[in-house]
């Protein structure tokens, strides 16, 4: 039987039965668009979560801190003890593997890696003063090169870094108090600080027990725009006065070799090396923290979870199946006479096998297809009332708000007609098998 003829045949035999073959595609109607809702709901929250991380944080961004050599025992009663190595030359742990010159050079040898910088933070008493208010805010040292690498979004002035300058975050200013505020009085408004300039009080302690205190000067050069991360809070100032100032608080002259850097960002230029660059850098002996492996573990909670869903949606196609191999196998039963007359005039088993499977794919496939378009519009209208119910939580705990809540990937359509399809025909199975094995003359004498 020619393919032509054979799909006429059966969209024939459809359309005499319209109301059982659509009472019955309304089961595989429903089970598909549980699949594609369901699916399509936890392919939003992936998205909306990671989006939000991201968001926040840099994902080619990974953090290098120096290493150390710890050695844990197992202690009596399930106890733990954990051993260091003594210290060695500088008061550093002998074991510790420092982040020195020659390690930057490493980490920018790695494959992948577009550019390392690194970074010291002020390691003292000290506090920022403007105008008679005070703020304590943390104080970071990096290359010049650094800022204008995030690319980041400036809220006034200018990105660079010069000796005597500073960039701060925007949050930086809303830290400030009147030290001298008494009860009832009202705070001081945030200044502005774009422009000024203020004062950072250090002050340390000799061996003699008395009091050394030092004033330097910087102008805000510029400010960062509201990033909810890190930049928010810190006052950024060149590598080079940073390391001078923890010079003046221990005494002595700082040597990178011995004494190394608090801490290195490696960037990668690929976000899909980040994990892979960051078990590199942990081979090597050193911390690296990198936000990509959270990502990745919330990537794979949310796969699972979309195989959870669909597997609850699938319940009910199976159901829907259990529907289509009764609807089958009843009409094998009615249309017992017409297989033995097509039998008769030579048509064959495979024939026979073809038009009662292609029956059941068709069922298959006309509720899948309305299965995939009640879902996925569905899944437009709770979108849109999940994400204004959403924007509103965001709104009120001060969070980024979401830019969608259910997200239908493009591959979940045609897997969802393609299943739905499939499960029309193996539910169809068993009884076009028994259409095909008739024996004409007992199907003609059927009554």
């Amino acid at each position: 039987m020619r393919t032509l003829d054979l799909l006429r045949l059966i969209l024939e035999n459809l359309g005499r039965r319209k109301a059982r073959v659509g009472l019955t595609a309304v089961g595989v109607v429903i089970g598909t668009a549980a699949v594609v809702v369901l699916v399509s709901l936890a392919a939003g929250l992936q998205r909306n979560a990671t989006e939000q991380l991201g968001g926040i944080s840099d994902l080619t961004r990974i953090e290098v801190y120096p290493g150390y050599n710890l050695e844990t025992f197992g202690g009596g009663g399930g106890g733990m003890v954990v051993a260091v190595e003594p210290l060695g030359p500088g008061g550093q742990p002998a074991g510790q593997v420092l982040i020195t010159d020659q390690s930057l050079d490493d980490f920018a040898a790695l494959p992948g890696v577009s550019e390392v910088y690194p970074r010291d933070m002020v390691m003292g008493a000290m506090s920022i003063k403007y105008q008679g208010m005070e703020s304590y805010n943390m104080i970071i040292g990096v290359p010049p090169g650094y800022l204008p690498a995030l690319d980041l979004d400036m809220q006034a002035g200018a990105v660079d870094l010069e000796r005597g300058t500073v960039v701060i975050g925007a949050m930086v200013a809303s830290g400030f108090y009147n030290p001298r505020q008494r009860p009832g009085m009202e705070p001081p408004p945030p200044p502005d600080l774009m422009g000024q300039v203020i004062s950072v009080a250090m002050s340390r302690w000799t061996t003699d027990g008395r009091e050394i205190r030092r004033t330097v000067q910087a102008r805000v050069g510029g400010v960062v725009a509201e990033t909810r991360g890190e930049t928010d809070w810190s006052i950024y100032m060149t590598l080079d006065e940073v390391t001078a100032y923890n010079q003046w608080f221990n005494g002595r002259r700082i040597d990178r070799s011995r004494d190394g850097y608090q801490m290195a960002i490696v960037r990668v230029g690929d976000p899909g090396k980040v994990v892979e660059v960051t078990d590199m850098i942990t081979t090597l002996g050193y911390q690296a923290y990198t936000q990509m492996s959270f990502v990745q573990g919330i990537n794979s909670f949310f796969t699972i979870l979309q195989v959870i869903f669909g597997g609850v949606g699938a319940i009910a196609l199976m159901v829907a199946a259990i529907g289509i191999a009764n609807t089958m196998a009843m009409s094998i039963l009615e249309r017992t006479r017409e297989i033995g007359l097509m039998k008769a005039v030579g048509a064959t088993n495979r024939d026979v096998l073809a038009i009662f499977l292609g029956e059941a794919a068709g069922i298959g496939f006309l509720g899948g297809l309305g299965g995939v378009a009640i879902g996925w519009s569905a899944g437009q209208v709770v979108n849109v009332v999940g994400v204004a119910y959403l924007a509103g939580q965001a709104a009120e705990s001060g969070g980024l708000p979401p830019t969608v809540a259910v997200f239908t990937p493009a591959w979940l359509p045609g897997f969802a007609l393609i299943f739905a399809t499939l499960v029309g025909i193996i539910s169809g199975l068993y009884p076009a098998l028994r259409a095909a094995t008739l024996i004409p003359v007992n199907a003609l004498k059927y009554e």
